[in-house]
């Protein structure tokens, strides 16, 4: 059944297309650029169609290159991943996962101990780049947790709570707020289509006039340092109901008004499809659900983007 298929020429193409550069293929593979090149090309004239555009200093997929990797990847993973299985089992597996810094500092983090405690030899590794990675290019990820108003047709997902907006800030803050206009904390977003208008939004809502007088405003970069700062009783802060949880919940800070609440996005825990049936993002898939119902938030659906069940 499989005996024409070209594997040497399907393996170059994988790894040019996850990789983008022939150059880091062949180095990937031990080969040299020329090698790979043969390969691809040869692949080309077996199926008869141009799998890649070749443009100056790089390259880039056709429309079926496209479909081609996104299957051949898939079922290659499937093939490491059964292999492994095969092999004797080393004390612990890590699990790369990729997510902003606030949410790993401000939710994930705190919780991670109950992780540990069922799975005591999964090593969970944090990528906190602002960059948004490619999965489907970025074999060395296992699963983003992504706070997004977009869905994603390619990737397994499950989506673990919506987010809403509320202002909260310490005892004291609060207190004062009642009687004069606070100083306000906010974050500038770096997607501004997530969040662009906060503060006029909530007040509208709650039908404070506070930006009428113009009241001080500080604004950070990150929203565990607005948090800080309210933390700190420098003001009140327009936080996330998620990310300000583990503060609400140790009496660091106390909602202003908690029953006025502005939309936000969702999170959500994506992979590559096949992916979740690997030993540690299974297990990780699980017990993120098992956070997410114990948080109180549900979720808009149990399951986002190619899938409706939970991992199995």
């Amino acid at each position: 059944m499989f005996a024409s298929l070209p594997l040497t020429a399907l393996r170059a193409f994988e790894s040019a297309s996850r990789l983008l550069s022939f150059k880091a293929a062949a180095e990937e593979l031990s080969v040299t650029p020329t090698a790979i090149s043969h390969q691809i090309r040869s692949l080309e004239d077996w199926l008869g169609v141009a799998l890649f555009e070749r443009l100056p200093r790089q390259v880039r997929l056709t429309e079926g290159g496209e479909r081609l990797f996104r299957s051949l990847h898939g079922a290659l993973l499937e093939v490491a991943q059964s292999v492994d299985t095969l092999r004797p089992q080393r004390n612990a597996s890590t699990l790369t996962l990729s997510t902003t810094a606030a949410f790993a500092a401000l939710w994930l983090v705190p919780r991670l101990g109950r992780f540990y405690a069922q799975h005591p030899n999964i090593n969970v590794r944090l990528d906190t780049h602002c960059e948004v990675i490619d999965l489907h290019q970025d074999a060395s990820v296992d699963l983003v947790l992504r706070y997004s108003l977009d869905d994603y047709p390619n990737l397994y997902g499950l989506c673990l709570f919506d987010e809403s907006f509320g202002v909260y800030g310490s005892p004291e803050q609060v207190a004062l707020a009642a009687r004069r206009t606070p100083t306000l904390i906010s974050v500038r977003w770096h997607n501004s289509k997530l969040y662009a208008h906060g503060w006029q939004a909530w007040c509208a809502k709650a039908g404070e006039h506070w930006l009428n007088q113009q009241p001080i405003n500080r604004e950070y970069d990150e929203e565990h340092y607005a948090l800080q700062a309210a933390i700190a009783g420098q003001g009140l802060v327009l936080a996330s109901n998620i990310l300000v949880s583990e503060s609400v919940a140790s009496g660091l800070l106390l909602p202003y008004k908690g029953e006025v609440q502005v939309d936000g996005a969702g999170y959500s825990a994506l992979c590559v499809p096949g992916r979740e049936r690997h030993p540690p993002v299974r297990a990780f898939f699980q017990w993120l659900q098992e956070e997410a119902l114990l948080s109180g938030l549900l979720p808009r659906s149990q399951a986002a983007a190619a899938s409706t069940e939970t991992p199995a």
